[in-house]
């Protein structure tokens, strides 16, 4: 019997347990909806005066760049400077040996001096003729007047046929020789034109092999850095080969490309007579706008800035980044572009830190206190002491609830 029971006890002892436990379980914790907050870092408005700035990246160029050339073929006998080298004005820069600059002097000089000699001659040959032009003209008429008399004394039988022959063949020798010379005299002039043409054709090819021989020996015609050393001494260059090149310490320019939309805005200032400043992003070095070149691309046009101060740390062929100096604009606000949405929005956080749109107008771009580039903004909605979102969110909306993290991210420079 029971055997029989002990099942059924068993059974029931569990259910027993069962609805015991089932009694005395902890009531469950309320789950109640959570809104979720996104944390963000914060700028305080603060509007005040700003000077935008135009990010150009330009090369440094030295325009009074000077490249130096083997004025004849030679050997190089001294280049006491080396690649980039400070020298002084007058200091000696390369010469070529005076055994290869000198011969060509001396040869036109002498083919000068011979051609004045040879005009001097002419002219005393000149003078020896027409002194003898007159004695032939007198020998000329002597013969005439022999002549004469011969004809009279036949006429009279008193002179041979042979003696008036004789006389006529002296006459006809006389006219000869006086055409003969009044031609040589007549011809003086066209000699001594071209015995002069020569000698001013000799007197050029000395002038330039005096001017090589002097282009020889090279010196600095101002304080610069030499560059571009391409031989040594002792070296056999060609005529017109390049030897080396100087550069002016002072007068550096750089040469950017300025976008189309600035280029009249610029135009008009430099026609104001306005200065217009850039600083280099390293370095801190100061140019001044000049002028913008006379060509454009499609690109933009190159704005041409002159360096102010020293160049040091500054070479011809160096790629620098500067701001240039745009008008000031008051009631502005310097903002990171990451707080920017888009190109003209940003998000103020409300006292209930929700995020509330402010549509913004664009006025460029300053120099942020971390050395970055800003983005500088304009709204009639934003107050002084606002808050705004500087940390971009991909979900940014109006009524997003977000949470502040820390203290404001700081002020912009002006």
């Amino acid at each position: 019997m029971f055997k029989r029971l002990l099942p059924l006890l068993i059974l029931a002892i569990g259910v027993a347990g069962f609805m015991a436990l089932r009694l005395t379980r902890p009531e469950p914790a309320e789950v109640t909806a959570q809104e979720r907050s996104w944390r963000v870092e914060t700028l305080t408005v603060a509007l005040a005066e700003h000077t935008p700035v135009l990010p150009l990246f330009g090369e440094v160029v030295a325009p009074e760049r000077i490249e130096v050339v083997a004025p004849l073929a030679g050997r190089i006998a001294k280049r006491p400077v080396r690649e980039g080298q400070r020298v002084e004005a007058g200091a000696l820069l390369v010469a070529l040996d005076e055994a290869d600059t000198q011969p060509p002097l001396r040869q036109a000089e002498a083919e000068v001096a011979d051609l004045r000699a040879q005009i001097d001659s002419e002219r005393i040959r000149h003078d020896n003729e027409q002194a003898a032009l007159e004695r032939e003209r007198e020998i000329l008429a002597n013969a005439r007047r022999s002549l004469e008399r011969i004809d009279s004394l036949v006429a009279r039988n008193l002179a041979s046929q042979a003696d008036l022959d004789e006389a006529r063949d002296a006459l006809a020798r006389a006219r000869l020789s006086v055409t003969l010379r009044e031609s040589s005299v007549a011809a003086y002039p066209s000699r001594l034109k071209s015995l002069e043409a020569r000698l001013a054709r000799a007197e050029a090819v000395r002038d330039a092999a005096r001017r090589d021989a002097e282009r020889s020996r090279v010196t600095a015609p101002f304080d610069g850095v030499v560059t571009a050393v391409q031989v040594a001494p002792g070296e056999q260059v060609a005529a017109r080969a390049a030897l080396l090149a100087l550069y002016p310490q002072d007068g550096l320019e750089l040469r950017a490309r300025v976008p189309r939309r600035y280029q009249a805005e610029l135009a008009a200032r430099l026609e104001r007579g306005e200065r217009l400043e850039a600083q280099a992003q390293e370095g801190g070095q100061r140019f001044v706008l000049e002028r913008l070149a006379g060509e454009s691309a499609p690109t933009g046009t190159e704005a041409i800035l002159a360096l102010e101060g020293s160049a040091d740390g500054l070479r011809p062929g160096s790629l620098v980044p500067v701001w240039l100096e745009r008008p000031a604009v008051a009631g502005s606000l310097a903002v990171p572009f990451s707080a920017l949405h888009g190109s003209d929005v940003l998000y103020r956080v409300t006292d209930a830190s929700r995020l509330e749109r402010v549509t913004v107008e664009r006025l460029g771009e300053v120099p942020g206190p971390d050395g970055e580039r800003w983005a500088l903004v304009a709204a009639n909605e934003l107050r002084e002491g606002d808050r705004v979102a500087v940390t971009h969110l991909p979900n940014a909306m109006t009524g997003l609830r977000v949470e502040v993290a820390g203290d404001d991210a700081g002020e912009p420079e002006a």
